[in-house]
């Protein structure tokens, strides 16, 4: 097992194949520019998903990178910005991360050099070693290690993290999530389906800064309320055998709900190997 203590960034790094980033907005017109401007170079498509800005958010990111694709969503929330996003993309690896600033995009490279040996999921965590947060409220916090919590307990792993959307996936890994949320519910789906669905997931460390201007749409009660439920779905429904989901062919998923337990093994799950590059 690889040491996973240092927090270098190796922001030079340039996987062998296609980077996608997906970043969805509403009304960032102040805090997009300064996420864009620090992407790596190492991205070969961005994506923009706007869910209906009424601000210059959209002008900003054409004065910015004017390479960008941007995808105007109409449905509302966060996980639906974020599955178009992934239908738009094109990358080998794709990244999704927020628009306000909270998270440091050179971080990416931190994702990929996992990605590419083999793990289908990396998710950021501001809770295990080198990694932190200044924007989490004290409610916030303890709905996360409640969450936390409970999905470690169902599903027999061991993540520092759940409710956090700064993550990376091998573009294979993607249908096998299948994804439905529509708002910030999205983060925890994505977890718990890459646990029913067999993929290797891995922790990085993730610092999370205050968003540099506005007010955040998510809301504690509400958001975590769906954040419980949708994982408790996940956990209880029948979930499609690994062959149907590599070939495409998918059951229907809204049969009534059995239960099976999922333990770390068969999910794969290895928190504790993940790499940091130094």
């Amino acid at each position: 097992m690889e040491d996973t203590s240092s927090p270098g960034l190796a922001a030079d790094y340039h996987p062998s194949g296609a980077v996608s980033a997906v970043i969805p907005t509403l009304n960032e017109a102040k805090n997009i520019g300064w996420v864009l401007d620090r992407l790596p170079d190492c991205l070969d498509e961005l994506i923009i998903v706007d869910g209906r800005s009424t601000d210059e958010t959209l002008a900003v990111v054409r004065d910015a990178r004017p390479d960008a694709r941007i995808v105007l969503e109409r449905a509302a929330g966060k996980g639906s910005a974020i599955r178009a996003g992934f239908a738009a993309s094109r990358g080998d690896l794709v990244v999704m991360l927020d628009a306000d600033g909270s998270m440091d995009p050179s971080e990416i490279c931190r994702y990929l050099r996992l990605l590419e040996p083999g793990y289908d999921l990396v998710k950021g965590s501001r809770f295990m070693r080198f990694g932190g947060t200044t924007d989490i409220s004290r409610i916030r916090t303890l709905g996360n290690l409640g969450l936390r919590g409970l999905v470690n307990w169902l599903f027999g792993c061991r993540f520092t993290e759940l409710c956090y959307g700064f993550m990376g996936f091998r573009r294979e890994a993607l249908p096998k999530l299948q994804l439905t949320a529509c708002g910030f519910e999205i983060e925890t789906q994505i977890v718990v389906h890459a646990l029913r669905a067999g993929l290797r997931i891995a922790e990085v460390p993730s610092f999370e800064s205050e968003r540099r201007f506005g007010q955040s749409h998510l809301r504690a009660l509400r958001d975590g309320t769906r954040a419980l439920r949708t994982m408790l779905a996940a956990y209880a429904k029948p979930w499609p055998a690994a062959d149907d989901l590599a070939a495409g062919t998918l059951p229907d998923l809204t049969a009534p709900w059995q239960t099976a337990r999922v333990s770390a093994r068969s999910s794969r799950v290895r928190p504790a190997e993940s790499v940091l590059s130094r």
